[in-house]
Order: structure tokens, then C-alpha cells, then sequence
């Protein structure tokens, strides 16, 4: 992605962004991210380019890439400016259609030139793009207090967690000694009746950002579970 007016800013459950116009970045597969755009002027305006998989294993082929193990652990990867890239940008124009996407002719094109720019700039790189596995096991308790305000479904969850849906709700039940879908309620809930309570955040702002979807359901339940209404808490 590449910023041309607004801005971003972005949490994954640990660390924090910010994106400014001028900025590029990539922004991994298999992450969690909340993120919130900034209009500049009325308008927030970027150019994205997806390299998907099947883009990406058809790369790898015709170039013989390998991967090895990454070093790598942001969500977000900044990428300095150099001169292929700033005429790359400027090259794009062209090739966009009316609805801002790539005419399909050129995609694959423009992306394989796209990819041997970043290569070049940052050999590796390599081993985040041609990195087809799934993610390995890591630690559960870690990554749910880390993640619990994304609302993902739990076969997200595993997957993310490097295991199979019914060995995640297993090792759960283990960990937690509660069901994941129990243990999100409560732990959404705590968190909100804190941001409530502390912060003195609305309801109205803080049900989507703790992992509800529906401010009605979560002012049902945080009333059921509290005794109080989330708007009665708010001051």
C-alpha cells in the first residue's frame, strides 16, 4: 500500500502504527489488525497492490524463490522510498480504470514488476512472500489476551494459533478451563466495563473495538453480567 492523502493509524494487540501520506508498507497475510483511516481534506486516497498466493507460487516458480525462516514479526512492514518505487508509482497511472483497480491485462505484469523492485530492495523479503506454510503452534494464553477484541471465528483462531479447531477448543478448555466462546464474552465484557469505568469511554465507541458486534446484544449482556446497563456505568 502506498498513502496519498490521510492517514492511518493501526494496533494488531501489540504494537502500534501510524501510516502518513508519502508512506508505503506491506501488510502481512495471517494478522489480526484493528485500524482506523483519517480523510485529509474529505479524502483519504492510496493505491493498493495484492499479491495473493497463486500470484505469488507462479513467481516463485518462474524465479526459483525459496524461503527461509523470517526474523520479521510486525504486522505492517515499512518500505523505504527509492527511485524504482517512486517511478513505479508514477507508472501506475495508466493502467488504472475508472474504479481505481488495474486493468486486468496488466495486473500480473505490473505486480511482477512490483515484487522485483521490493526483492531487489530487500532481499528478505523473500521469506515473508514465499512463505506458504501455515503458521506454526505458539503459545495460546499469549495470543488470546493478545487478540481477544478481533471477532474472528474460531477456526480463525486455531488456524492463527497453528492448530486444527477441534485440538484449539482441547488446549483451550486446558488452558483457561472455560470454552472459547465463554471465555471471549467475559474477557470482552471485563474489558469493556474497565474502558467504561476508567477511561470513561461511551458504550457507543467501545463495543465494536472490544469485539462485539451489535451495541444492542452488548449492552443485553454487560447488563446481565454487571447488573447495570453500560450507559448507567458511562459518566
Amino acid at each position: 500500500m502506498f498513502l496519498l492523502k490521510g492517514s492511518m493509524k493501526a494496533y494488531d494487540g501489540n504494537k502500534r502504527y501510524s501510516v502518513h501520506p508519502g508512506d508505503y508498507f506491506i501488510a502481512r497475510k495471517n494478522q489480526l489488525i484493528h485500524y482506523t483511516k483519517f480523510k485529509e481534506d474529505d479524502q483519504f486516497e492510496k493505491i493498493i497492490i495484492t499479491l495473493d498466493e497463486a500470484f505469488l507460487r507462479r513467481f516463485a516458480e518462474r524465479h526459483s524463490c525459496v524461503s527461509e525462516p523470517s526474523d520479521y514479526t510486525d504486522s505492517f512492514l515499512f518500505i523505504e522510498e527509492n527511485h524504482f518505487l517512486k517511478h513505479y508509482i508514477q507508472s501506475l497511472e495508466p493502467y488504472y480504470l475508472g474504479n481505481l483497480e488495474l486493468d486486468e491485462t496488466f495486473a500480473d505484469l505490473k505486480r511482477e514488476e512490483l515484487l522485483l523492485i521490493l526483492l531487489k530492495s530487500q532481499p528478505g523479503l523473500a521469506n515473508i512472500f514465499f512463505n506458504f506454510g501455515m503458521p506454526d503452534k505458539i503459545d495460546l494464553e499469549a495470543f488470546m489476551n493478545r487478540n481477544f477484541r478481533f471477532n474472528v471465528s474460531m477456526e480463525r483462531f486455531a488456524f492463527l494459533t497453528g492448530r486444527s479447531e477441534s485440538s484449539f477448543k482441547r488446549d483451550f478448555q486446558k488452558t483457561f478451563g472455560m470454552t472459547p466462546g465463554n471465555w471471549l464474552k467475559k474477557k470482552r465484557l471485563d474489558e469493556a466495563y474497565f474502558q467504561i469505568t476508567q477511561y470513561h469511554q461511551r458504550p457507543s465507541d467501545v463495543y465494536l473495538e472490544v469485539g462485539f458486534e451489535d451495541l444492542s446484544h452488548f449492552s443485553y449482556v454487560f447488563k446481565k453480567q454487571f447488573g447495570k446497563a453500560p450507559s448507567q456505568l458511562a459518566v
